[in-house]
């Protein structure tokens, strides 16, 4: 047994989602402690999984706030580094018409991207099931370069290695040089989630399938989840396409976190039944478990804070 079920590096940071119009006029935003990796250790948690995180925030007010949230969830904080210097990076989040969002970031620089390659912890990465990140923390060259050195460790440790583009333009001085890191990772990855409009922009494929099979023949990936928001999700899965339909929320308030939510999920049912053997009956369950998850959480502002337990979520699926 390992001391962690999934350990996460990347960024922790504050989003301001908006959330109203003041007597004024102007908009109102509320700071909600997220960063994707968290928020999947956060699903995580909920789920009862051991979890920690590697990472790097401001030693200031937000920076503070963000330790104690994931103390309070159970998200093991031994790796969280508090830089002096730096400020914590905070994410301003619009929501658009149509229900999506627009990002801004105060990045520049952020103490996420301040990660140094001497505090990537190797001993908690071998004493790790599954090790995950993303993109942002490879954005830079600094960060970059820890994350491929604990991508590394996870690879020689044996851990099953779990990847999310996240995909956030702003952020990369070039699509180019965003793209070159997405291959990058999936060359080391067992786990893609990837959103719908991802994996069109990496392969230049519309159809999904077709943009599975794009990645599939560059890269040997045993297991591969594409969300498709109010489509639902599928899982790609020895030769087998697996497709389960959204839970349609009439009282959505806005998505973020909802991917993450979803990729916790996916963790913790790999956590469970492993990744060698997965049934059709197995990788069904998984998909509506969360689907079901991550519909919940766009009825919540913020997602780290918010996660729903087992029960709620087997209400909703029931």
């Amino acid at each position: 047994m390992k001391k962690y079920d999934v350990i996460a590096l990347g960024e922790l940071l504050i989003d301001f989602i908006q959330s109203g119009i003041s007597e004024q006029g102007n908009l109102l935003f509320e700071a909600n402690p997220g960063g994707a990796p968290c928020n999947l250790l956060a699903m995580l948690a909920k789920l009862g999984r051991k979890t920690a995180f590697i990472g790097k925030v401001g030693e200031d007010s937000f920076g503070k706030e963000l330790k104690a949230v994931l103390e309070n969830i159970g998200i093991d904080t031994d790796y969280l580094f508090l830089d002096k210097e730096i400020p914590t990076t905070l994410a301003l989040v619009h929501k658009l018409p149509d229900g999506d969002r627009d990002f801004s970031f105060y990045r520049n620089p952020g103490a996420d991207m301040c990660l140094l390659q001497e505090e990537i912890p190797e001993e908690a990465i071998r004493d790790s099931e599954i090790f995950h990140f993303g993109t942002l923390s490879m954005t830079h060259e600094g960060v970059r370069e820890a994350t491929k050195k604990a991508l590394d460790m996870a690879k020689k440790a044996g851990a099953v290695i779990s990847f999310d583009p996240n995909l956030r333009p702003p952020l990369w001085d070039s699509l180019e040089n965003a793209r070159q890191q997405v291959l990058y990772g999936l060359g080391y990855c067992d786990i893609l989630k990837i959103s719908d409009n991802e994996i069109q922009w990496l392969t230049g494929e519309e159809d999904y399938t077709k943009g599975v099979q794009w990645i599939q023949e560059r890269f040997s990936i045993p297991l591969i989840l594409v969300s498709m928001g109010k489509e639902g999700s599928r899982a790609y899965y020895k030769g087998q396409m697996y497709e389960e339909p959204a839970f349609l929320q009439k009282n959505t308030i806005e998505t973020t976190g909802a991917g993450d939510t979803f990729g916790g999920c996916i963790l913790h049912f790999i956590c469970e039944y492993g990744l060698e053997s997965l049934t059709e009956e197995k990788l069904r369950e998984m998909l509506r478990f969360a689907n079901g998850a991550a519909s919940i959480v766009t009825t919540r502002k913020g997602a780290l804070k918010v996660m729903p337990d087992r029960e709620e979520v087997e209400r909703l699926i029931k």
